[in-house]
């Protein structure tokens, strides 16, 4: 069962749809903890700002996720629930994010080109990366975000929007995903059936 996190902020509607065209067994969890608990994969959602995140403290289901985690079910955070992998974000500096990446989210620096960044950018993955095998250099995904995380030994796939930075993470059964997946075709079609098929 994968369990797809409501904290009232995720874009829900096209993970579900997403994930259940692959053929997934998927509950959407509410503030359910029993759900996070019993959960075979985990998906944590993000849209909009990163204080929303705050819910997930307030509701208990930071302790579940993490507790999860420690047992080793895979988790994937798109968009802001990548962010939310992080010690936090300078769009809401008072609150914390889980924590698993000791770094921190900052916002893109203004120049000459807009934020946020929305639309389509190219990938450029690492090698060895479970999350994103199969997926060539080069191919497009879907984004939307004024904050980005930063390019770390645990950066699974750089993309560049004024300067480059974190556009997929991985650590074990932790991942994240600044883009997304269920938005970006085949290719996030490809990278969301390797979280389903994901084994340590």
């Amino acid at each position: 069962m994968i369990a797809v996190i409501d904290y009232k902020a995720g874009n829900l509607t096209s993970v579900l749809k997403a994930l259940r065209h692959l053929g997934a067994d998927v509950v959407v969890t509410g503030s359910d903890l029993s759900l996070i608990e019993s959960a075979e994969r985990i998906v944590l959602p993000g849209v909009g700002h990163f204080a929303a995140t705050e819910r997930l403290d307030s509701t208990g289901m930071t302790g579940a996720i993490r507790a999860a985690i420690a047992r080793g079910v895979p988790f994937l955070g798109i968009c802001v629930g990548m962010q939310w992998l992080y010690a936090g974000s300078s769009e809401a500096a008072d609150q914390r994010g889980l924590g698993h990446f000791k770094e921190s989210c900052t916002r893109f620096p203004e120049c000459n080109q807009k934020v946020p960044h929305v639309g389509w950018n190219s990938l450029e993955t690492t090698s060895g990366s479970p999350l994103l095998a199969g997926v060539g250099a080069g191919e497009f995904v879907y984004f939307t975000h004024s904050y980005k995380a930063p390019v770390t030994a645990d950066t699974a796939a750089v993309a560049e929007y004024i300067e480059p930075f974190a556009a997929a993470v991985e650590s074990g059964n932790v991942m994240g995903v600044q883009f997304h997946p269920e938005k970006s075709g085949e290719t996030g079609l490809k990278i969301l059936r390797n979280f389903l098929e994901w084994t340590c």
